[in-house]
């Protein structure tokens, strides 16, 4: 089976488990919200790791802002590192964790200030079904060679 289909497949699973709680409008915000987190997460991760094997020749410093803008790569913070809120999916707080984490890549990205959604704490969204979402995201890889750069 082909990526494509594979990322298809599971962006249609992911809608299918929000259609039952709110209208089309609305779930697509909450979906590619947290795509965006998840790739911008893979292509931290893939620097990180890059930085981290030749931390020792180069000197860089796998947790230093600086390494990531100079690869056009946008910074994310460890409380907004899919990952920790992958581990965080099953609490009730997941939908304010995860505003957190957007409030967090905002202050840490500048270009990034105001554009991400910030709603997911909202009573409205079904916080099981966000972990849920959260897990079915999270076994796809929205990065491979470096794509996730930013501005």
């Amino acid at each position: 089976m082909s990526e494509n289909f594979e990322l298809e497949k599971t962006l249609w699973q992911a809608a299918d488990k929000l259609r039952n709680n709110m209208d089309a409008a609305e779930y697509k915000h909450v979906v590619l919200g947290l795509i965006f987190l998840k790739y911008i997460s893979d292509a931290f991760d893939e620097l990180y790791n890059q930085l981290e094997a030749t931390q020792h020749e180069t000197g860089a410093d796998p947790e230093d802002k600086d390494e990531y803008t100079a690869e056009r790569v946008f910074y994310v913070p460890p409380q907004a590192r899919w990952k920790w809120l992958q581990g965080r999916a099953k609490l009730p707080t997941i939908g304010k964790d995860i505003d957190d984490a957007m409030d967090a890549i905002e202050k840490d990205n500048p270009s990034l200030k105001g554009v991400l959604p910030k709603d997911y704490a909202r009573p409205a969204l079904d916080k099981q079904r966000l972990g849920e979402l959260i897990d079915l995201i999270g076994s796809i890889t929205l990065n491979k060679g470096g794509n996730g750069k930013g501005k």
